[in-house]
């Protein structure tokens, strides 16, 4: 078997590993870097240019995981498209609204190579995708040889899945993004029990120290502690989120909240695509039955569109609690503009609930401390921190012992490890030298093919 990274950035972005195993090709995700524009944010496929790709597997509908499946699949037009049943409702929305983003930005930033892709071919596209069921197996042949994967839930998001392989007497486990924990919408991972020769496996909070208190519920309650305090001293509580899963987990855990009398009544702004997004879950629950969803609790929450325009340093018309995307303050969002409305006032206050890149404009405020100047680039604004800002682990990725202890049950002679930071993946790989020195811990370096 070998497998190539093709994120030519390493760490976490442009998600796609292609992997060789027997007689087949596989390219697993396909993804855009959030914090790279035009080509460069994709992963690097002229390097399998010129292969015969069988298929392609996505693990779940992120964009750094699903931003550039139109690309690859233009070049190569018999690569079948695998993905779980709740997937297949997402993934087609999910492009067209980065096709909508990227004309958007070309228009605003003039980015020659935008869009990546339009909105005709992602309706041919989507008619070469194959919705799976997890636990079932499948089955491809080439040249007389078998290989058979199987998808399991892995939590993080609806849709989200691992992949089990098997072909020329290898077998492979490939994590995806996972979460072991139940959310409010969406059960824990459920991955197999058994001993497979190479895990590949994400590595997303290898840096972060897990703590007994920062269990899921404790942390809700801390959240709900802070919007109470907020909201009882006259500021705004602005939450970032993703637009799958955050965003919904979000909105669940308020409207509960609400129902109990944890948060007081007040005002509750979101759109886009997370809102979206709901109808689709319906579908998906009408098809699977796995998962609860949102439109209920946004009907009962009442939730309002944000003011469309926002000006730096101006305060906000209407007091309440912001849901808005992106999860990272990226430039150019809805929630990065709204945070330079509210940082500069003690009364407000920035909570972030999922993982953020320490070189976006999230990373970049989470690292700061109150009264530090703050720097928002693209507008050309700055401002001291004076809103309260805190990090609640409410994040979809596992801690770092369970993945730990879950690639040391298969007993695997090889761990790849991927979707992680370097400091991330040097405490996998300090930590699974030390478990059994006899694995051998491989951090792919990208575009590098590596032997196993």
């Amino acid at each position: 078997m070998r497998i190539t990274d093709l994120n030519r950035e390493g760490g976490i972005g442009s998600n796609s590993l292609f992997i060789e195993i027997g007689n087949f090709k596989i390219v697993v995700d396909a993804g855009l870097h959030p914090k790279f524009v035009g080509l460069d944010a994709a992963p690097q496929f002229d390097a399998i240019k010129d292969e015969q790709i069988d298929c392609v597997i996505i693990t779940h509908c992120h964009l750094d995981h699903i931003g550039s499946v139109p690309l690859i699949l233009r070049d190569h037009p018999e690569a079948r498209v695998f993905m779980s049943l709740a997937s297949d409702f997402l993934l087609e929305r999910m492009l067209h609204n980065s096709c909508n983003v990227m004309k958007r930005q070309k228009a605003e930033q003039s980015i020659p190579e935008y869009p990546l892709f339009e909105h005709e071919e992602l309706e041919e596209l989507a008619k070469r995708f194959e919705p799976l069921r997890y636990k079932k197996t499948h089955t491809l042949v080439k040249d007389g040889q078998r290989l058979e994967f199987i998808l399991h839930a892995a939590g993080h998001v609806v849709g989200a899945c691992g992949i089990e392989i098997k072909c020329d007497g290898k077998t492979v486990f490939h994590s995806g993004d996972v979460l072991f924990n139940n959310q409010r919408i969406l059960p824990g991972a459920d991955f197999p029990d058994k001993e497979f020769d190479t895990v590949i496996l994400e590595t997303t909070k290898g840096a972060t120290e897990s703590n007994p208190a920062d269990h899921r519920e404790v942390e809700v309650d801390r959240l709900l502690a802070g919007i109470r305090n907020t909201l009882e001293r006259g500021g705004s509580v602005l939450i970032p989120v993703f637009a799958l899963g955050r965003m919904q987990e979000i909105i669940t855990i308020l409207n509960d909240a609400r129902k109990e009398g944890l948060i007081p009544r007040c005002p509750v702004f979101g759109a886009g695509l997370g809102l979206a997004l709901s109808d689709y879950f319906d579908q998906i629950a009408k098809r699977t039955g796995a998962i609860s969803f949102t439109r209920k609790s946004i009907k009962e929450l009442k939730m309002r569109r944000p003011p469309k325009k926002l000006v730096p340093g101006k305060e906000l018309s209407a007091q309440g609690i912001y849901i808005l995307s992106s999860g990272m303050l990226v430039e150019h969002t809805p929630s990065y503009m709204l945070a330079s409305t509210l940082l500069h006032r003690g009364r407000n206050s920035i909570f972030f609930v999922g993982y953020c890149d320490p070189d976006t404009p999230g990373g970049k405020l989470l690292a700061s401390e109150t009264g530090d100047e703050f720097i928002f680039e693209a507008i050309d604004y700055q401002t001291n921190i004076r809103a309260q800002v805190d990090h609640f682990q409410l994040s979809g990725h596992a801690d770092r012992e369970e993945l730990l202890a879950f690639a040391l049950r298969a007993n695997p002679k090889n761990i790849v490890l991927t979707h992680g930071d370097q400091n991330a993946r040097d405490w996998f790989s300090q930590s699974i030298k030390s478990a059994d020195p006899t694995i051998q811990v491989i951090d792919p370096t990208p575009l590098e093919p590596y032997t196993i």
